[in-house]
């Protein structure tokens, strides 16, 4: 079976209110993709358009932003999985790819979150549950996963510190991601003083600074069969590994609540699949729309045992320059979260890094890289292991 590779990315600018149409939004990260690969639109052979639905009023946006980005008569697909769609995206485009449809696949993810007010987006996101028996009664997604930090903090003692910390680290490193919506640093003391914003409640005990915001942004891969991928690439980055899961939507179907099972069978399949491990991936993005998920995405992928989680973030291993860098591009909580453009945000970080073109962010040689994308309340896993 031959390769799989990614031989362009791009991603614009993630914003609060973006002043044109999602056709326009799109364009912005599939034109930085075609330059960086060295393509014409009518060179790409499919797409797969990704975004959560019901955010804009266009209904089946894949055929529409296919003629926009000069696409037809190339046939086009959405896909769907809430915050990891673009992640499916890779997946289905590796699919095509692999079964030897296509060669050249571009994966176009976007959203424009702006289109509706706060509270909208809100009951959009808690639709993502179960509409029968958990969103009627007002569940949103801090609550959600206020009940995951309540839970880790009971089973392991994890401390509100040791969350802080991981916001911190985030906003390290937004400073360094002009597409990022947050540039400013934040210290420790921030979470403390009485009268700063990010100490402020949101869903006990998650706090403003503990919770990443909504974006309007796209992002966009493009990739290509072994062949074609070594022609037109100097620096192809390969797919390794893909595995995807889920779990319970609803929360009584599930076994705990101090990790995500849809996470760890997500990894242990793209483990399996890249033959590598934890302790071979040398950088990481992972899904941390809330400080509490990326304390368990350490340890549903294995980089800490269940319960230390807070060691890496403690000790800065999960810094730039330690044993695991993770979201050195200021993850979710500094670059916000337009849902269907996230995964390939990430994607594109890793490839970046991979490349040795990450800038200011750039860890030392990284030869596997790996990205944890989560859709809704853990429902959707989906993790993907790229190498140079």
């Amino acid at each position: 079976m031959r390769k799989v590779g990614i031989i362009g990315v791009g991603q614009s600018a993630f914003v609060r209110g973006y002043p044109g149409s999602i056709k326009e939004l799109a364009f912005e990260g599939f034109k930085e993709a075609l330059a960086d690969a060295a393509l014409k639109p009518q060179d790409i052979q499919a797409s797969v358009v990704c975004s959560a639905p019901e955010y804009d009023k266009q209904r089946s946006p894949a055929g529409v932003l296919a003629e926009y980005l000069g696409l037809n008569p190339q046939p086009t697909f959405y896909v769907e999985t809430l915050c990891s769609s673009s992640s499916t995206g890779l997946r289905t485009a590796y699919s095509l790819i692999k079964s030897g449809l296509h060669d050249l696949v571009a994966v176009i993810g976007f959203q424009k979150m702006s289109e509706i007010s706060s509270a909208e987006s809100q009951e959009r996101m808690g639709r993502g549950t179960d509409i029968q028996w958990e969103s009627p009664f007002g569940t949103m997604m801090p609550a959600y996963y206020a009940l995951h930090a309540r839970a880790h903090m009971q089973k392991y003692g994890t401390t509100l510190d040791d969350l802080a910390r991981i916001r911190v680290k985030a906003a390290t490193y937004g400073p360094l991601n002009p597409l990022a919506v947050y540039q400013k640093s934040i210290t420790m003391d921030q979470f403390t003083e009485p009268e700063s914003r990010m100490a402020g409640p949101v869903s006990s005990p998650l706090r403003v600074g503990d919770c990443c915001a909504n974006a309007d942004g796209s992002s966009c891969l493009i990739l290509a069969n072994e062949e074609t991928a070594k022609k037109l690439s100097p620096k192809p980055i390969w797919v390794l590994g893909t595995g995807a899961a889920t779990a319970s939507v609803n929360l009584t179907g599930r076994e705990n609540f101090s990790g995500l099972k849809a996470a760890r069978e997500a990894a242990q399949q793209a483990y399996q699949m890249a033959g590598v491990g934890p302790k071979d991936i040398d950088v990481a993005e992972v899904h941390d729309c809330f400080t509490i998920a990326e304390m368990m995405a350490y340890e549903d992928l294995g980089f800490a045992e269940p319960g230390q989680g807070r060691e890496l973030i403690n000790h800065k291993q999960t810094y730039q320059e330690g044993s695991i860098p993770v979201n050195v591009d200021g993850g979710l909580l500094s670059k916000g979260h337009p849902i269907g453009a996230t995964g390939g945000s990430q994607l594109r970080t890793v490839v970046l890094q991979l490349r040795g073109e990450a800038g200011d962010i750039q860890v030392k040689d990284p030869e596997v890289g790996l990205v944890h994308n989560i859709g809704g309340v853990g429902l959707y896993g989906n993790v993907t292991i790229l190498g140079r």
